[in-house]
């Protein structure tokens, strides 16, 4: 396979990607695909905020014990 070949070749792959992408984004079943991937990411962001509260908190009360031990 020369070079040429594997240019069109990828050419045609690529336009075939595209088209795909942009009529599943554009029908009801990609809209409600799209829809769902921003709801499980906002979930998704949600669950980290509370993780890393629940971090900083565990944190600071472990600094707090810790620093009030007198030796």
């Amino acid at each position: 396979m020369n070079n040429n070949t594997k240019f069109i070749a990828g050419i045609l792959i690529g336009a075939a990607a595209g088209a795909a992408v942009a009529y599943l984004l554009t029908s009801d079943k990609g809209k409600d695909l799209l829809n769902s991937v921003k709801d499980y990411a906002d979930k998704a962001g949600d669950e980290v905020s509370s993780l890393w509260s629940k971090g900083k908190e565990t944190i600071k009360e472990k600094k707090d014990k810790y620093t009030d031990v007198t030796v």
